[in-house]
């Protein structure tokens, strides 16, 4: 398994609550949690694609 560690804190923020709340409503769509992360953690739209790259690669990873 890839072990990337985004840069930047607010991005690493959201990697863990994208994390913690898939543990909690798995059935959530990724690209639904990425959405809200991206608004919560005021991320720029290239932080949003990355973090919906990250969550598809890990998927296929499992």
């Amino acid at each position: 398994m890839t072990n990337i560690m985004p840069e930047g804190e607010s991005l690493r923020k959201a990697v863990k609550w994208i994390s913690e709340n898939r543990k909690v409503d798995s059935d959530k769509p990724v690209i639904e949690l990425v959405n809200e992360a991206t608004m919560r953690f005021d991320l720029s739209p290239n932080d949003g694609e990355f973090l919906i790259k990250f969550y598809r690669d890990r998927g296929k990873e499992e």
